[in-house]
This record gives structure tokens, C-alpha cells and sequence, in this order.
């Protein structure tokens, strides 16, 4: 009995010791008329130096519905700031054109671009045609190393799914460097028509860590640092029926050093 406690107070300690060092962000929920929508962020590492900027990778969930349960109208644009405590840094890495990615499968994308692939996920849109049901159209996502020119970086984002007639779908994000006190870049991005407008894209998930070699030397895509304890972004969606969806995500860090 002694020995059994001993081993379950151990695995308690060791329990509360990595949740201690676990960064868990609430999930925002932003809701506005007849919409609602929730998003997911996280880093990792979570425990990151305060000065030094180091390798991080990041991922990213969400999803929108209806409060009454009706298809909801389509998202156009979206537009944000990001943390200046997270960076790019794609010197080096072979660069994806947006005409490779065109009318490509999943597969034929990678087989093209693969050297330039910075994350993965998957898309949901639902569809819903006049007098019919609607429908899900859920596609593997790909993200792709656009390029850099001066401020500006360009992420390509491929979806491949069937809406209902097998289609690829290419997102441009535009990603420019500002100082705008805590924020270091703002992004803009248009999201593609889906299915002549009858679409909308109701689910994403990405997950990026990206490491490459250059010049003999191994680099991240992306780097960060945690003087604060937290990473923040804003953002607003644009839709359809000319609603909006505004808010602001904290994605705790735990500093070091």
C-alpha cells in the first residue's frame, strides 16, 4: 500500500508539473446576429525564451454556425494583425507560384511544390443548392511558401474537395510587416467563391512547423519569443449578407531566460 502510494503521488507531481508548463487558450467564441464563431490557437514549444527568437511551430482551428441552425451565409475577407513577438523567416526556402497550384489534386500540388509546404490541415464548406438539402464538402489543405518581396510575404493555401464537382480552391494571404505597437504584421486574404456562392466555409484546421535547410544551416519558418507571456492577434470576417465578425485571440506562452 505504502509502495502504491508512493508511485500515485509521483504520477500526481508529475502530472501537475506538466500542466504547469502546458499553455492552454480558451477558445473564442465571437458571435454577432445569427452567427457564431469559434477559434482555437496554440504554440509550441509553449515555454519560450523572453529575448531570443527561436523555432515555434502554431496551430489553428475554427468553426461557424447559425444559432437557428440555417446555412450560413458565405465569408469573403478576412483581415488582422499578428503579434510582433512571432516572425517569418522563409530566406532560403524554395517558393510555390500561385498557376502551379491550379487546378491541381492534393496530390499533383505536392508533387509540384512540396519543397515550399509550410503546413497541412483540412476545410469544410457547406453547400446548399436552391429546393435541395445542404451538404457538406469537406478537402485536405495544404499551405504553401509564396515568397517574399520587400514587407510583404504571400501564403498560398489549396483545398481540394468536391462541390459536388471535384475543384481546386486557392487562397492568397498577404502578410505585411508594420509597427503597430504589440503587432508586428497585418494579413489580408479573399476567400474564394465556393460552388457559385452556394458554398461556405464552415470548418478549417491548420497545423504549421516548418524546418528547412540553407546554406548548410537548419532554419524555422516560422520563430517567436515570449516576453509577456502571451501571443495576441485580431481579426475581423467579412460576409455575404455584408454581417462581421470581429475579435481578439490570447495564446498564453510561458517565458524563460
Amino acid at each position: 500500500m505504502r509502495k502504491r502510494l508512493r508511485w500515485t503521488l509521483a504520477l500526481g507531481a508529475i502530472v501537475a508539473v506538466a500542466m504547469a508548463g502546458m499553455a492552454i487558450a480558451k477558445p473564442v467564441v465571437i458571435a454577432a446576429g445569427n452567427l457564431v464563431f469559434t477559434l482555437n490557437a496554440s504554440v509550441s514549444p509553449t515555454v519560450l525564451p523572453k529575448n531570443e527568437l527561436v523555432p515555434i511551430g502554431f496551430k489553428i482551428s475554427a468553426a461557424l454556425r447559425t444559432k437557428d441552425g440555417k446555412h450560413p451565409p458565405a465569408a469573403q475577407s478576412f483581415e488582422g494583425y499578428l503579434d510582433k513577438n512571432g516572425i517569418i523567416n522563409d530566406k532560403g526556402l524554395p517558393v510555390c507560384r500561385q498557376g502551379q497550384l491550379e487546378a491541381r489534386t492534393t496530390g499533383d500540388a505536392l508533387a509540384v511544390c512540396k519543397s515550399a509546404l509550410i503546413g497541412r490541415g483540412f476545410a469544410t464548406a457547406e453547400v446548399e443548392f436552391a429546393e435541395s438539402a445542404p451538404f457538406d464538402a469537406k478537402g485536405p489543405l495544404l499551405v504553401f511558401n509564396g515568397g517574399t518581396r520587400g514587407n510583404s510575404t504571400l501564403v498560398l493555401i489549396h483545398v481540394y474537395a468536391s462541390v459536388p464537382a471535384p475543384t481546386a480552391f486557392i487562397t492568397r494571404i498577404q502578410i505585411e510587416k508594420i509597427n503597430k505597437g504589440r503587432f508586428g504584421y497585418s494579413i489580408k486574404s479573399k476567400i474564394p467563391v465556393v460552388a457559385g456562392g452556394a458554398g461556405s466555409l464552415t470548418k478549417f484546421s491548420i497545423a504549421n512547423k516548418k524546418f528547412f535547410t540553407y546554406q548548410g544551416n537548419k532554419k524555422s519558418y516560422f520563430l517567436g519569443k515570449c516576453p509577456t507571456g502571451r501571443f495576441l492577434a485580431e481579426g475581423s470576417v467579412s460576409f455575404s449578407d455584408s454581417s462581421r465578425l470581429k475579435g481578439i485571440i490570447v495564446v498564453p506562452c510561458t517565458p524563460k531566460g
